[in-house]
Order: C-alpha cells, then sequence, then structure tokens
C-alpha cells in the first residue's frame, strides 16, 4: 500500500434483508477480489444465516445485531483515521454504515450509485423490501434504530432510473439531487459534487443488466465505462471510503476484474490525504 495511504477492508458477512442467498456469496467473492486489489486483509463482520424472505421490519430485527456490529466496526476505523471500504450483500447495510459516516464526516457527499432510490420509508414501500428503505434511514426518514445525520443536500443519486412515485416526490421536494445515466454523467456528476469529499456507495444494478450478476435487471444503466469516468472525476476530491453491494455471485469464482478496474481511481484515492 503507497504511503501515507490508510485503508481498512470490511466483508459484510451477516443477513440484510436477503431474498437469495447468491447476494452473501457475492460479498465473499467481492471481498477477496478486494483483498488482493488493496493488498489489505478482509476483516468479517456479521454471520450468514437463513434467509427469511420476511416484510422489512422482521428483516430488520434479524439484521440487527449484525448491522450493529458492522457499524462498530466503521466507528473504530474511522476514529483511527483510516478510511472503510466495505464488500458488503445487499444495500440495506448502509442503514448502519452511513450514520457513522455521516457522523465522522459532516463534510462528505454520499454518491449514491444505483438504479432505485431506496428512499421508502415503511409508510410508503408496497414490496415491503428492506433495501428500499436503505438510504431513507440514514436522511432520518424513518427510525431504523441505527441512527440517522444524514441530510439532503449531501446525497447524490447516480444512475437512478426505477423510482416509485413516491421517491420521485422525495427527490423533487428535497436538496437531494439526481445525476442520471448518459453520455455527460461524469461531468455533471462533477459538477454537483464540485469537489467536495465523498463517500461512494455502490449497487451492480446501477449497470446496465449483464454486466455484473446481480439481483434486479432495470435497463438503461451505467456502463462500466461510464462508471471508471464518474470515479474518475470523483477521485479528484479526498474519497472517504467505498462500500459496493448487490453482487451476486452462482459460482464462487466469478471473475470481478472488469468492475474493479472500473472502481479503481476511487479505490486508488480511498484513504489519501483530499487536495489542498
Amino acid at each position: 500500500m503507497a504511503e501515507g495511504r490508510r485503508v481498512a477492508l470490511t466483508h459484510y458477512a451477516g443477513t440484510a434483508g436477503d431474498r437469495t442467498v447468491d447476494g452473501a456469496a457475492g460479498a465473499r467473492v467481492l471481498a477477496r477480489a478486494l483483498q488482493e486489489r488493496l493488498g489489505v486483509p478482509a476483516v468479517a463482520v456479521g454471520t450468514e444465516r437463513p434467509l427469511l424472505g420476511a416484510a422489512w421490519d422482521a428483516e430488520l430485527t434479524a439484521a440487527r445485531a449484525d448491522l450493529e456490529a458492522v457499524a462498530e466496526r466503521y466507528r473504530a476505523v474511522l476514529a483511527t483515521g483510516a478510511a472503510p471500504v466495505a464488500a458488503i450483500n445487499r444495500c440495506a447495510v448502509a442503514l448502519a454504515t452511513l450514520p457513522v459516516v455521516a457522523q465522522a464526516r459532516p463534510d462528505a457527499v454520499v454518491v449514491w450509485f444505483d438504479a432505485h432510490g431506496d428512499v421508502h420509508t415503511p409508510a410508503t414501500t408496497t414490496s415491503g423490501y428492506l433495501g428500499g428503505l436503505a438510504l431513507a434511514g440514514p436522511l432520518g426518514l424513518w427510525a431504523s434504530g441505527l441512527g440517522a445525520g444524514l441530510t439532503p443536500d449531501r446525497v447524490v443519486l447516480v444512475g437512478a432510473r426505477d423510482l416509485d412515485p413516491p421517491e420521485r416526490a422525495l427527490v423533487d421536494g428535497t436538496a437531494l439531487t439526481m445525476v442520471p445515466p448518459g453520455p455527460a454523467v461524469a461531468e455533471e456528476l462533477a459538477a454537483v459534487v464540485a469537489g467536495r469529499p465523498v463517500y461512494v456507495h455502490l449497487d451492480a444494478d446501477a449497470l446496465e443488466p449483464g454486466i455484473v450478476p446481480t439481483e434486479y435487471h432495470v435497463p438503461g444503466g451505467l456502463s462500466l465505462d461510464d462508471l471508471r469516468r464518474c470515479c474518475a472525476e470523483l477521485a479528484r476530491s479526498e474519497v472517504v471510503g467505498v462500500e459496493v453491494g448487490e453482487v451476486e455471485s452462482r459460482t464462487g469464482d466469478e471473475d470481478l476484474t472488469p468492475l474493479l478496474d472500473a472502481l479503481g481511481p476511487v479505490l486508488d484515492a480511498t484513504g489519501r490525504a483530499g487536495p489542498g
């Protein structure tokens, strides 16, 4: 690892509202790939459990101990001045990580790459899926019990193209910013971030279906080149940390090199001092 760069890698091995076992398997493959790329050991947090297939509240109860453990891991990492990088199974893990980041780095912008908004609340969700509430909890739109502290002006949704009407109303009515897929996605993202420190969250379904195995397939997503260009722009800022999830594995040996190459600029920048 380069001198002056401190990165702590976490493999979230717990439950987080999983509806298939492929997300947990994907997190294992991703953690191995990140460990090799970053040259740091992955610390496993949480315990894989049988699938529940239940509504958000039962899933949250089942996941709470694991989510609290990963929040504590993040607090410890950030307290040492290191930067967290995490391989997670499902986006609901952000219920625990983002409040810690928001408290430790109130200057940082959360750049949320996802096909979805994930800003439903228990009152608006029709699916009952915990992951659909993942970003709304840290924003304080509902009380997850895992904290909040993130404000809409510090969130940028990138690649979102499948928002339900309540989510669309929230985006339209707050300072939360959307950067849609398209030829100018990287340039638009850079303009919105405007040099501020960033914490990067990537759901694999932000990408065009078929690029990376993932549960959701929403056409019109980012290409790997789009993601790489976005990450190159973000790497001009201080990268506070990175979490990657919603990668599924069905064989246990998927080659994630193209994905990590696209993320390369932010992975390489994570843990380095910001400009200036």
